[in-house]
């Protein structure tokens, strides 16, 4: 019976392999890659603190040393401000669109740093550090209820990059309760 139901499933196998031409398979692969690692920086580490921005309407997570900015101001830094500082904030009435070709340009922003320009989130790299006391920033933008919320942070290279940009990608809407 092994034999028999081996033999059926062997020209479906062959269907199979011969379905996508190798140039197709390495896009797909690639693709995935991409979507896992979109997934794991939309994803907030267990232990992070939420922020809120004066409004309550929008939020971002920091890691847990952060610390908040003065109250309600949306806004949170590791040691000072000078070394890390992530602010969120809420635009009511702003509608949330994807960049056009002509803005990016006009901003300057090299395609290698532009991660997301899409109906559900921008999110890029707008300033790089050029040394020791210098700062990487991140902006990202979603669509919200009522208008748009937004996410700025800016770290020196002593703070590592992905975690400004999963602060950054933590930036949602305050859910409704």
């Amino acid at each position: 019976m092994a034999s028999i139901r081996g033999a059926r499933f062997r020209p479906l196998a062959g269907v199979l392999r011969r379905r996508y031409a190798p140039g197709m398979r390495e896009c797909i692969v690639c693709t995935l890659v991409l979507l896992c690692s979109l997934t794991a920086w939309a994803q907030t580490p267990s232990g992070w603190k939420t922020v809120k921005d004066a409004k309550s309407t929008c939020q971002i997570s920091v890691p847990p040393d952060w610390v908040p900015l003065g109250e309600n101001n949306g806004a949170a830094v590791f040691h000072d401000s000078s070394t890390a500082i992530a602010v969120v904030t809420s635009q009511p009435g702003q509608e949330f669109k994807p960049l056009t070709a002509g803005f990016i340009k006009s901003m300057g922003l090299p395609k290698e740093k532009l991660f997301e320009n899409t109906a559900k989130r921008i999110f890029y790299q707008d300033q790089t550090s050029r040394g020791p006391d210098d700062t990487n920033a991140f902006s990202t933008s979603v669509p919200s209820k009522n208008g748009t919320c937004s996410c700025h942070v800016a770290v020196l290279p002593t703070i590592e990059e992905d975690t400004a940009k999963k602060i950054a990608t933590s930036l949602a809407p305050v859910p409704q309760t």
